[in-house]
């Protein structure tokens, strides 16, 4: 056999070191359920089992995976957080039982519970939103701070300090380890799913700079809410949010061109749409809305499986979408569904009772002088045939929006309508 050669190696070594960022992502919460349910103290065992992580990911991939690498993470973990709890209390001068020191077992609960519990303590309601999906890349998605730095395009050291926050605020809200009462359950899981769906959104179409997406967060938000389904197979809104992520994300290879430039749903080649993930999030929505009581993501979900059945834009049922769109106002009202909207009663009743509708939400101040806005009227005003208005409102759009290949698409739309 002959040797391999240097980028076989080379290839070989980064398979291995991807394997190893995949397991140690899922072991994350698994680990930490397990410190915080045998020590407490939420904000230690953090950052212990983050030295563990750290640890493992140097060490894995040139020694190999340990057999049972949970409890390698776990008795790793275990030692750091006891030579933390020593430091700690050798400045405050106090001692706790040796027995309080022994290691838990490689596995000394259901991660399924404790997965879940994190999600839940995360989320809590003492956090700010932004705090909320930082701490839940942490200390759920097994990210390392510079990683959410990166996938959230903010410095390091802000991200550190939210973490820090977040965990701080935690420890004096007295908040328990532990599942919360079921009349507060149901709010908390609210939160959990919005932060999922916060941190898919900014993958999906990021708010700001160069790249129109990161995939490495829509991937991330999508593991994330797998998980929040598996924990809760019965839970309607679970379930329709991960298939509203699997459709959305089905688009994701023909949404821009090989420049990086952006194209818009109707003008996208549909034959590089992800098949796969089409069907599992088709499936899912419809045994979903056919079992489960009917909520805003299941809707949102139903809106995007219309769009993937239409083999040609021309082919979307928008009357269908139409009627979707009334359901999902009535039942969670909110700026980007009136938007969306008025595009939906367009498609179907003409662009000029959309430009209606569009001066009707203009009163909304949270439209106004949103980029969106703007982009709607313009495109609406083109297929109105008001060409110059149409271009005055594709540029007010590019000067409004953060994101560079939204500008130039904005800007090129402009350019066009100029010949």
């Amino acid at each position: 056999m002959s040797p391999s050669s240097p980028s076989e190696s080379l290839s070989s070594a980064s398979s291995r070191s991807s394997g190893v960022e995949g397991l140690l992502r899922a072991l994350a919460p698994q680990a930490l359920g397990a410190l915080v349910r045998r020590y407490g103290g939420f904000d230690t065992c953090e950052d212990a089992v983050q030295e563990a992580l750290l640890a493992a990911a140097v060490q894995w991939p040139r020694d190999g995976i340990p057999a049972n690498p949970k409890g390698w993470l776990i008795t790793v973990a275990s030692r750091r957080r006891i030579e933390l709890w020593r430091e700690d209390s050798a400045r405050r001068r106090r001692e706790e039982s040796a027995a309080a020191l022994t290691p838990p077992d490689p596995d000394p609960a259901p991660a399924a519970d404790d997965t879940l519990t994190l999600l839940l303590l995360c989320c809590h309601p003492s956090l700010t939103p932004t705090s909320q999906v930082a701490l839940t890349l942490r200390a759920v998605g097994g990210l390392t701070t510079g990683e959410i730095a990166r996938a959230l395009l903010v410095p390091e050291a802000t991200v550190g300090q939210r973490i820090s926050r977040a965990k701080q605020r935690i420890k004096t809200s007295g908040a328990e380890f532990r599942l919360p009462p079921e009349a507060e359950r149901t709010a908390r899981l609210d939160a959990v799913m919005e932060v999922l769906y916060l941190i898919f959104n900014e993958g999906y179409t990021a708010s700001s700079g160069p790249d129109l997406s990161r995939a490495d967060l829509t991937a991330e938000a999508i593991r994330l809410t797998r998980q929040l389904r598996d924990l809760l197979p019965g839970h309607g809104e679970a379930a329709g949010l991960l298939a509203l992520m699997l459709l959305t994300d089905a688009r994701r290879p023909a949404r821009t061109r090989p420049d990086g430039a952006l194209i818009p749903l109707a003008e996208q080649d549909r034959t590089r749409w992800n098949a796969e993930a089409i069907a599992e999030g088709v499936e899912l929505i419809t045994r979903t809305l056919a079992t489960a009581p009917i909520g805003p993501y299941q809707l949102q979900a139903a809106i995007a499986a219309v769009h993937a059945e239409a083999a040609r834009a021309q082919d979307t049922d928008w009357r269908q979408i139409l009627g979707l769109y009334d359901l999902l106002h009535a039942l969670a009202p909110g700026p980007m569904v009136t938007l969306n909207r008025i595009v939906a009663t367009a498609m179907v009743h003409g662009p000029r009772e959309g430009l209606a509708r569009l001066t009707e939400a203009e009163s909304d101040p949270a439209l106004s002088s949103h980029h969106r806005l703007a982009a709607v009227r313009a495109h609406l005003l083109e297929l109105a045939g008001d060409l110059p208005e149409a271009r005055t409102c594709y540029r007010l759009a590019a000067r409004r929006t953060l994101s560079l290949p939204e500008r130039r698409y904005l800007e090129s739309r402009a350019g066009r309508l100029t010949h």
